[in-house]
């Protein structure tokens, strides 16, 4: 088994970010963990080129959880590439099948009220943003312990906090755990991401200790990329 970490670029309000959705694959399997913006596709396609891999090869999508950025571009993957299988727990699948409204804008409509006059007009576009995702149909639907023998083994891992569905894909030969949103790497430092976006901010902490009991020696966030220092330290110190 083989993985890429995809430097994945775009531009937020005039800043330059970056996100990092990972490809998995061996010889017969190749997965996308995540996969970016409603334009990404184009720029999927390029970086994987650079790294001598086809998009055309790709096998399943597995989305961490429904926010605008980790399943944004599924609908034109499928659309494209019919033959790809999405992947997604079966808590998010409603929500990235557009059967059940999104929790991001659930959050966003709750704290509209109560924003000043002057943030109004940048948090309305921001909903209409969100109901402009386009949803998709999930073929595999995914809970805590489900494991997959292709590509080097990988288990699927319930880690509820920043969403109440959303899942990290731990490799199991390599010991990575691919964390989407549920942790962060900032200046160098493994942490919980974005705490003002997770809905359950205690359920960030039980995930973190959960984690903390699993034997991994690297992890990728979808936010700051790989980050290989002492990974149940970090963890020990999240969940107090």
């Amino acid at each position: 088994m083989s993985y890429k970490i995809l430097d994945l670029k775009f531009e937020q309000n005039g800043v330059r970010l970056t996100i990092n959705p990972v490809v998995i694959y061996d010889e017969n399997e190749m997965v996308l963990v995540d996969c970016g913006h409603p334009d990404a596709l184009p720029k999927l396609e390029t970086l994987l080129k650079k790294e001598g891999l086809d998009m055309a090869n790709l096998t399943k999508v597995i989305i961490t959880h429904h926010d605008h950025d980790h399943m944004g571009a599924l609908a034109s993957i499928v659309r494209k590439y019919p033959n790809v299988k999405v992947m997604a727990s079966h808590i998010d699948s409603p929500h990235i099948e557009g059967k059940s409204k999104s929790l991001r804008l659930v959050q966003a409509e709750a704290i509209y009220d109560a924003l000043p006059e002057e943030q109004k007009e940048g948090a309305k576009q921001f909903q209409n943003y969100l109901e402009s995702i386009e949803p998709t149909k999930v073929d595999i639907r995914l809970k805590d312990g489900d494991r997959f023998d292709c590509c080097g083994g990988y288990e699927i891992i319930s880690t509820p906090g920043h969403m109440p569905g959303h899942i990290s894909v731990y490799l199991m030969d390599s010991k990575t755990l691919i964390a989407g949103d549920a942790l962060v790497v900032q200046k160098g430092e493994l942490e919980i991401a974005n705490p003002q976006y997770s809905l359950d901010i205690k359920g960030t902490k039980t995930t973190a200790k959960k984690l903390a009991y699993m034997a991994i020696d690297r992890v990728i966030c979808y936010h700051g990329g790989l980050y290989e220092g002492d990974v149940k330290k970090a963890l020990t110190k999240m969940s107090r």
